[in-house]
């Protein structure tokens, strides 16, 4: 079995994830203006989206040698899970909009996809071949 799907899930999730992510360091000020109040924490908000791109990053990693590279994939669906159901519970308490809902639903749809590669691709054999 090749690890074609998990390569390719984790490649199209990584390059996503910087296309997303990488120009929210430049959207401070909007997000304040477009969703008031203001970001009063910047630490918050720059090393949540530090930590997230360092994730992508990981996810290009996996995505080059999937078989390696299985033992990741169960923390790498965690990565996913942390965000999605939150925004849930925060839309029904009217705390984000659904923009945000949107984008932790479809975090949750690619943490499946990473479930979906985990389970698909072979576990790694050692030089001996147990």
């Amino acid at each position: 079995m090749t690890p074609t799907f998990a390569r390719r899930v984790f490649l199209i999730a990584g390059i996503w994830g910087l296309l997303i992510m990488v120009p929210q360091y430049f959207l401070e000020g909007r997000i304040g203006r477009d969703a008031p109040p203001p970001i009063t924490h910047p630490e918050y908000f720059y090393g949540f989206i530090g930590v997230t791109i360092a994730w992508q990053l990981v996810f290009l990693v996996i995505s080059r040698d999937p078989i390696r590279y299985r033992p990741l994939m169960p923390v790498a669906v965690v990565e996913k899970a942390a965000f999605g159901p939150a925004m849930i519970v925060l839309y029904m308490l009217g705390r984000v909009n659904l923009e945000m809902l949107g984008a932790g639903i479809l975090d949750m749809i690619i943490g499946i996809f990473f479930i979906a590669a985990f389970l698909r691709t072979p576990k790694a054999t050692s030089v001996d071949g147990r």
